[in-house]
């Protein structure tokens, strides 16, 4: 078969000839009838019938002259579609060089070898899509997802002024620009007073001589209106807040990350919420920015809480808010993720932040805490409106504002877009500093409830070895604040922790005849424990109760959630791991006794948890009749065992 090009090629000159053909015979036809007209009029009847004739060919030629001059264009058709095809073929096919990564899951459709590979060095670099945020418009239209009551309510015009502080480490300079660009057009001029953006010791030049050049447009349009605070070296997030707060002079100051968009009327509502009550600290309702495509996801109003590690999370607010049946009310929270709005000077009445956390975490914990334990009878006297939405998002910001006198609201009608990194490119393992940074929360704030972030981590029970800093200052704050106990806390603020007082071992659990060898939880989803290679990792931990349960895989921090309970099945030789609740609606086996360097007996089937060498000579987890072996846990808290 010819190629596509050369039939297209080899048709039009087809139709070219054949036109060309037809309309040479048409004109001798034509002459020669024109002649006979002559003859035939002069000449005998008898050769008029030759007239007929060729007055039929000239019809006939007519008519197919109409039908070629009918095909041309199917044959400019069959060109253009051979061309077409051409092109295709000719055309590479780029190939996607970055499968794995999770920048082009569901973004990146054509872009070219080189476009790829640039996208992902700069989403390596920063942890989002910056190869697009440097193609968006600055002041992209983002959606409004407000409730629909808050865009009826109304602000009084005496609101106080309000200072912006941006925190950055190596930001990419254009999610700087549409922060700033984004807060200029939909805050009032009359409001703002100033953004001062606190660079942690950035070392990409883009954040240099162009955000300086940048700065000064800015200037052309609101003179003196933004500041900079630079680090001279990386002091983390807690300094960098305190740093954008001691330059601030408005009336209120908001401490955002960096990477965020503002909506439309985000500060009326927080700024008049601190007109009424200085002692509030707000946080607004984020919207989640995907990482890789920027698009703006709605997220609706929920609590700001954490666990025992002090790692934050979402959570429902407590049932109160939901009876009042109107979501665009202020509702409280027992913590504070990282971004807040406080009254200037009521932050610095009560501490400001703990300037001795580093890099990332628990600064958070520490404020909310720290405000609402302070003694002070009108704050006692406040709706405990609080919130109490599961989810996970690392870290939050407070428990010292309850403790001291104040307390934290989430304002549904204040919303910020906030980019959900993909990971942190300025610290590998968050926890290092996290963990550090919870321990000195908890030796300044949490009293007898110290240990529950020791058990969080699976740190010894005393002693847990990690230098946290020297806390004397922060002691003596808490004494001139007057602060409430933390049990206050508890009881009052955040009764959904579970104190975790019967819980007297925790850690990896090791039988003496294998110590190479953990209880481990198994595959999940699934019900069966098994024995691995100790890595003293989560789906090692196992936690001992009192009251008997054994749980394996981790313990949860709040009332609400349910642990997963070893039991013995009564029947075959293999034990199982189901949820609590589950595991006592069905009564199954689930209580046992154990001790340090003892056996573990279930106590109704008599039955003791023990390990065997199977068929394949790999080790098992199994329940038979007790033969004594003797299993250890990494801590065990002996003064818990004595007073129990």
């Amino acid at each position: 078969m010819r190629p596509g090009w050369l039939r297209g090629v080899l048709l039009v000159t087809f139709v070219a000839s054949t036109l060309l053909y037809l309309g040479s015979i048409r004109r001798d036809v034509k002459s020669h009838s024109e002649r006979l007209h002559r003859v035939i009029y002069n000449d005998s009847v008898h050769e008029q019938g030759i007239l007929k004739r060729l007055e039929k060919m000239e019809a006939g030629i007519e008519r197919l002259l109409k039908v070629v001059n009918n095909a041309q264009p199917v044959a400019v058709m069959a060109k253009a579609e051979d061309k077409a095809e051409k092109e295709l073929k000719d055309k590479k096919v780029v190939r996607k060089l970055f499968p794995n990564s999770a920048l082009f899951k569901k973004w990146g459709e054509g872009l070219s070898e080189e476009e790829q590979k640039e996208a992902e060095a700069l989403f390596t670099q920063y942890g989002y899509n910056a190869f697009l945020s440097d193609r968006l418009p600055l002041n992209r239209e983002i959606p409004d997802t407000r409730h629909a009551r808050c865009t009826q309510k109304k602000y009084p015009a005496d609101l106080p002024s309000l200072s912006v502080v941006l925190i950055y480490l190596n930001e990419a300079l254009s999610i700087i620009k549409r922060a700033v660009r984004s807060i200029l057009d939909k805050t009032p001029a009359s409001l703002l007073r100033e953004i001062i953006l606190v660079d942690d010791h950035s070392t990409n030049e883009d954040l240099m001589e162009k955000l300086e050049d940048y700065i000064r447009i800015i200037h052309e349009e609101r003179p003196g209106l933004l500041k900079r605070v630079v680090h001279k070296e990386q002091l983390g997030l807690t300094q960098a807040r305190l740093s954008g707060w001691k330059v601030a002079t408005g009336d209120v100051v908001a401490i955002l990350d960096a990477h965020i968009e503002v909506h439309v009327q985000w500060a009326e509502p927080l700024l008049a919420r601190i007109k009424e009550d200085r002692t509030v600290i707000l946080t607004p309702v984020f919207d989640r920015v995907n990482y890789d495509d920027l698009i703006v996801t709605h997220y609706g109003p929920a609590a700001d809480a954490f666990d025992w590690a002090l790692w934050c999370m979402y959570e429902s607010f407590r049932p109160e808010w939901y009876e009042l049946k109107d979501e665009s009310l202020p509702a409280k929270s027992p913590a504070i993720m990282g971004i807040l709005v406080a009254d200037r000077k009521f932050f610095g009445e009560i501490g400001s932040l703990d300037g001795g956390m580093k890099i990332y975490g628990g600064e958070n914990v520490e404020l909310g805490i720290r405000v609402r334990l302070r003694c002070s009878s009108s704050s006692q006297q406040k709706q405990n409106v609080w919130s109490a939405r599961s989810g996970g998002s690392p870290l939050c910001l407070s428990l010292q504002v309850w403790l001291c006198g104040g307390s934290v609201e989430v304002i549904p009608c204040s919303k910020i877009a906030h980019i959900e990194r993909a990971k942190k490119p300025y610290l590998n393992d968050l926890s290092i500093t996290m963990k550090r940074n919870a321990l000195r929360v908890a030796e300044v704030w949490l009293d007898e409830y110290k240990y529950n972030v020791n058990i969080a981590w699976n740190l010894p029970f005393r002693d847990h070895g990690v230098d946290i800093g020297n806390v004397s200052e922060r002691k003596a704050l808490r004494e001139r604040l007057k602060c409430k106990p933390f049990k206050w806390y508890l009881d009052n603020i955040y009764p959904m922790l579970d104190p975790l007082k019967d819980l007297v071992a925790y850690g990896a659990l090791i039988n003496e005849l294998k110590p190479d060898l953990c209880i481990d939880q198994g595959p999940v989803p699934g019900s069966t424990p098994i024995l691995y290679s100790c890595h003293y990792f989560s789906p090692q931990h196992c936690f001992y109760r009192t009251n008997g349960h054994l749980y394996v895989g981790g313990i949860k921090s709040h009332k609400y959630n349910n642990n997963r309970c070893l039991v013995d099945p009564g029947s075959g030789i293999y034990p199982a791991l189901y949820e609590c609740n589950i595991a006592a609606q069905k009564n199954f086996n689930m209580f046992w006794d154990f001790k340090q360097g003892s056996s573990i007996r279930n106590r109704k089937t008599k039955r003791c948890l023990e390990i065997a060498q199977g068929e394949n000579s790999y080790y098992q987890l199994i329940v038979q009749h007790c033969t004594g072996q003797i299993w250890n846990i990494q801590n065990y808290i002996t003064e818990r065992v004595a007073q129990g």
